[in-house]
Order: C-alpha cells, then structure tokens, then sequence
C-alpha cells in the first residue's frame, strides 16, 4: 500500500497527510513542530502509531527559508555587480513607509556595503558587450573572497544581465574555479527581469539562504534516508507546484512561501470539485492567518513580495497575504491601554496558557476556551488535554488590566482577532476590485473553522466551506500539487514597434527552458503549458498580466493582445483608452507537469436526523447559548444543523452562529450559509 504523504510545518504544529490511491482512504495527524529543529518534528510525526508505513511519494512544504529571512539568520553575502551601481541595494526606492515619521529609517538589505564589489564590464540593453569582462579583476575578487571565512555565499548581478547572461554565467565559472566551497547566485537564474533594485535584492536574498537551506536540505535527505525514505522526496515551491530536494538547494529562494501554498491548491481543486467559481481562503492555524482567492478556477499569482517594507523579492508566487493573526496570538495592552492582539504569537513553545508548557499569557485559543467555542476535553481527538483553568487565569489578568469581565474580555480578544482577518481579507476582495457577496469563504487551519461564521457575518460574505480535515488541508493541498517552472523574459516592445522574430524566439526558448528543467528533475510526462504577457499603457509604472492562448505570434495574434489587454485593463480598473501605445514588458510562461490527484469517496445519504453527541455552553456576541455538539466524523451526506451549534472533530471545531445554518455535501464538505455549487 503505497501512499502519497504531504507534510506541512507550520509555526505550531506539524501536519501529515497520507493518500492511499487504491482505497481513496486518507490518513490525517498532527505533532508539535520542532521549532529548533523541523526534522525532529517531521520523523516523530512520521514514528506515531498509524502514520504512513509505505511513501511512495513525500511533498514537504517548509519554513526554513521564511524564517531565515524575517528573521535575518541567513548567511554572510559578498554581492558582485558592474563598476558604479554597487549602491543600487542600499538606495533602494525613493517610497516611504510612513510619510510624516521622520523617525523612520528604511529597511537595511540583507547585505553589507564592505562586502560589495564592482567588476569592470558592461553589457548594452541590446544584449551586446560594450565591455568585456576583466577576468584578471574577477580572479583577484574571487580569491580575496576565498579568504574571507566571513563571507558564506555570492551573490551576482550585472547590468542588463536579464538580455545577456554571458558574463554573469563567466563569473560563475571564474568563482567555481577559485572559490569551490561558497555557493553562487546569479541573477539569470533567480530573477531575469528589469529593474535593477528589485533584481539584485531577490538575488542577494536567494545568495542569503542558500547555505543554510543546503545544510537542512541535505540533513532532511540524511535523515529521511535512514527512515527508509528516498524515493521522490520534494519539497512545495512558493508557486504552489513540487521540485526536488537538490533543486530547493539550488534556488531556495522559490521556497519563501512554501508551507502557505498548500491550501490554495487544495482550494482549487476544492472549487473545481464542488462546481464553486470564486473562493476566498482563509487560513488560521497558530501563528498566523494566510489569506488569498481562487477566481474563476484559477489561484492569483504575484511577483510583489517585501521582506521588509522596500525590501523586494520578486519570485512567481501564489499571491497569499499573511497577517500576525492565528490561535496563539497574544493579547496585550498597548501605552493607550487599549487592547490589542498579535502579531505576537505564543507559537509552540510555551504556547497558550491552556497548552500547559510554560504559557501564562492569553492568547485567542485561551479566549476560545473561556468562551466555550474549544472543548478543552478534545483537543487534538483528546490526546492533547487542555487547562481551561490555566486559560481562564490568562484571560483574567487582562480583564484586570482592562476593567473587564472574563468573558467579556474573553469575546474582545475573539473581536480584535476578527477584525484583524476581516481587514485581511479586505485586501485581497475589495481593495482588488472584487465583491464578498461573489464569494464563498473556505477556511481551514485548526483555528479557521472556529470563527468562519463570525468573519462571514461581519464581512458580508455569503457562504462558507469548511473542507474534511480542516486542520491538516494545507498539508492535503500538497498531495494534489503537480510539478510547476515559471519562467519569464524582459522582452520590451510597443504596439507600434513589435518585432514578431524577436517574441517568438523568446517564448520558444521560455518553453524548452522550462521543459529542460522539469525532465532533468524527472518530470517528462502530462507537460501542460500556459502563457501570458506582461503589458500596460505607456508611461505607465504597473503592468497587468494577459493571458494568450497561442503559441506563435503572427499578425493575427498580433492584433489580438491589443485587444485583450483593453479589455484586461478596463476589467480591473474600470475604463480603457482606445488607441493608447501599449507596452509589452515581459513574456512569460508556466510548464506544469500534471500529477495524479486524490479523488474523494462520496458519503452515503443520510437516513435521519444528525444527533448531538453532548451540549455545552458556548458565549456569543448576544449572550451565553446552550449549543449542541455533533461529532464531524457521525455527519453523511444531506445532513442540515441550525445554530447555535458546534460540530467538532479532532484538530478543529466548527461553530455555527445562532440562526446559521450548514449542511453537508456528498463528500462530507460543511457548507454554511449559502453556497452556490455546480
């Protein structure tokens, strides 16, 4: 019995999914995450009673390379570029975070000036050399770098290197030879596109985690191997698609968003399952709340990602917004004496006050079991007990300091908690163009289920999804990952000036570039590819992507990426102007290698009533209820509950507002409120 297993670490916890596909049966558990060291987490996970015996296939999605970064424990960095533009990472733009602060100081780059050199070379816009790299001087660089024990990695970009890459790839070689210990980046291979700040801060980044990434890279293969695990072991790109180990090695930059990824693409198979064609997704697990859409079957893509305010990494990723916001953020009292919660988290060591290793102060998870919205008893499936004792006591100290009652204190900190996702998903409906009532909220995370009806209600969303084992979804979301390169080429040309010769070479060479590399990761079948263009107005500074359903450029086609993009443009910013010049800025594509997904078994029909298992008294916004408890695992398809309610399973509780209502799909989905399904 082979299985697919994903495997998400998250801040807290650590989550397992096993997919067996010859019974359709799925496997879910959780373990502590080893914040000191993930893999110790990831192997007990994998020792515990009933987990997965036979891996045929393992997808990792891990924050090695997130944490690294936020919280600047990466590497020492030499960065190499052409004579006269070594500042280019520290001048950074010319935005401010707070206009009228002038105590603000602008983020510091993950490099420092004494380790900036300048190389004599210079490649033209066109691509041809002005002039020619002085090998002697690169040498001598090389070697002083060799000696430095400070510097740990090197990091490459020279100008308009994204039309010629010749004297970046001559630099690589020069240092392979006279530094062979100290990994290279070169910014062909991170980020080949204009805009100098955003392509040398992406590749210093990248240069930044690489020697720590390979250390936890080839520990994960060490130690996977004495388990017995070698066979296709991957790690989840930051795009949502799967690559081998060696390749996270080599460009672990693509690995910045990993872990979150894994819900969107359970999301959207999720909404291709169920016939749902707009889905916002919200994540909450213990440390943070990730949020981000499915639209018309397909996830939103971003290359718009800052470590730090004014400091980019510009990376193809699933546009995910993550905020301070999970069960076990903080509460605290600000110098106004107003109360605040997160971004602070307890995280999983000592965690909150009703984990019993050590927290005292309260976090939302504490306030959830003062409100009676978390059985202490069932944590877990019961095998984590919980101290409603200790929660109590937590959230008492803050009353005291708010002149409060528990419970009340208890609901604000559940509010402020809200909120705080509600101006979270905001940002990815509203602010986008996009209307809540269009959508239908699917949330998981073990935290996620527990306020969905709260966050539809207050962000006038009309339906909700909560998904089989919510808990672990995003860790499911990998089983039905596939293997995926984006790839993209400035190529600048005008409507008025379009050279056909030029594109089409372009996106031929985008296509083999990125089929070369699934194949050489052992990806040669199923190779799906998609391609779209990057364009806007002239003089213009934002670009909208178009997707282009052709693959040569003739005059036809031609003509009709004017069109699609009037119409791109007018869609998203509500007008159009006819006749405007049209810039095209880059070519890009996406070559997928489509995997095998999970198909789920449907449930029998319901043959009566759902029957609550227990009652208890939950708080809501307009008093204490006497709400039933149903067991998850005893609801079949066709069974409907009003609120108030609580349907409970091991890693995660559902309440239902009083008046709510849910029902359950034939694949054991709850759906609240109204979703409209296909």
């Amino acid at each position: 019995m082979s299985q697919t297993v994903g495997i998400d670490v998250g801040g807290t916890f650590t989550d397992f999914v096993a997919y067996d596909p010859s019974s359709r049966a799925l496997e879910v558990w959780k373990t502590l995450t080893t914040p000191a060291e993930p893999i110790d987490g990831i192997l007990a996970g994998l020792e515990q009673p009933g987990a997965a015996r036979s891996i045929a296939h393992l997808r990792l999605g891990t924050t090695i390379a997130t944490n690294a970064i936020l919280e600047r424990k990466g590497s020492t960095v030499a960065y190499l570029t052409t004579q006269g533009f070594k500042d280019v990472p520290f001048i950074q733009r010319g935005k401010r975070k707070s206009h009228y602060d002038i105590a603000w100081i602008k983020s510091k780059p993950l490099v420092k000036r004494r380790h900036c050199y300048e190389l004599h070379e210079r490649i033209t816009a066109r691509g041809e050399i002005h002039t020619p790299l002085d090998e002697a001087q690169t040498r001598a660089i090389a070697r002083q770098i060799a000696a430095d024990d400070a510097i740990e990695a090197i990091a490459v970009c020279l100008l308009f290197s994204y039309v010629s890459p010749v004297h970046e790839r001559r630099v690589r070689e020069i240092f392979a030879e006279e530094c062979p210990d100290k990994p290279v980046s070169i910014s062909y291979d991170v980020l080949p596109k204009w805009k100098e700040f955003e392509r040398s801060s992406t590749t210093i980044a990248d240069a930044y985690i690489k020697p720590i990434v390979g250390r936890h890279v080839r520990a994960i293969r060490e130690r996977f191997a004495e388990r017995g695990i070698t066979e296709h072991v991957t790690a989840i790109k930051s795009n949502g698609g799967e690559m081998t180990l060696e390749t996270a090695a080599d460009v672990p930059i693509q690995m910045t968003l990993s872990g979150p990824t894994g819900g969107v693409v359970g999301a959207k198979q999720i909404a291709r399952t169920l016939g749902v064609d707009h889905l916002v997704t919200l994540d909450m697990g213990g440390t943070s709340t990730d949020v981000s859409t499915v639209v018309d079957g397909r996830e939103s893509f971003t290359t718009s990602f800052q470590i730090e305010f004014g400091v980019p990494i510009q990376i193809p990723m699933i546009d995910i917004r993550t905020i301070g916001a999970g069960g076990g953020s903080i509460a605290w009292i600000d110098k106004g004496g107003m109360l605040r919660v997160g971004p602070e988290s307890a995280g999983a060591a000592p965690g909150p006050a009703c984990y019993g290793l050590g927290g005292t102060r309260a976090t939302a998870t504490d306030a959830n079991v003062v409100l009676g919205r978390i059985n202490p008893d069932n944590f877990l499936g019961g095998e984590m007990q919980l101290d409603a004792g200790a929660a109590e006591t937590a959230v008492a100290a803050v009353a005291k300091a708010i002149d409060k009652s528990v419970a009340e204190t208890a609901l604000a900190i559940v509010q402020i908690s809200n909120n705080n996702m509600i101006g979270a998903l905001r940002s990815v409906l509203t602010e986008r163009g996009l209307d809540p009532r269009d959508f239908a909220l699917l949330a998981f995370g073990g935290a996620g289920p527990v306020h969905i009806a709260d966050l539809m209600h207050h962000a006038g969303i009309p339906g909700g999804i909560v998904p089989n084992h919510p808990g672990q979804f995003s860790a499911f979301g990998f089983t039905m990952t596939d293997a995926r390169i984006d790839l993209e080429r400035t190529t600048q040309m005008t409507s008025r000036a379009f050279e056909p010769e030029h594109a089409n070479r372009v996106l031929s060479d985008l296509i083999g570039e990125a089929v070369a590399a699934l194949e050489n990761q052992g990806y040669e079948s199923n190779i799906e590819i998609q391609r779209s263009l990057e364009m806007r107005y002239f003089g213009q500074n934002h670009e909208l992507e178009v997707p282009i359903a052709f693959d040569t450029f003739s005059d036809e086609t031609i003509a009709s990426i004017w069109q699609s993009f009037h119409r791109a443009h007018e869609s998203r910013f509500n007008f159009d102007i006819p006749g405007e010049t049209i810039e095209l800025i880059s070519i890009k594509i996406t070559a997928a290698s489509v995997t095998e997904k999970p198909t789920l078994a449907e449930l029998p029909v319901a043959a009566g009533e759902p029957t609550p298992v227990g009652a208890r008294r939950v708080i809501y916004e307009d008093g204490t209820h006497e709400a039933p408890v149903y067991d998850r695992a005893a609801l079949t398809q066709g069974h409907r509950i009003s609120g108030p309610a609580v349907i409970e399973e091991p890693a995660s509780a559902t309440l239902i507002r009083p008046g709510g209502r849910v029902r359950v799909d034939k694949y054991g989905n709850l759906l609240l409120g109204e979703v409209a399904t296909g």
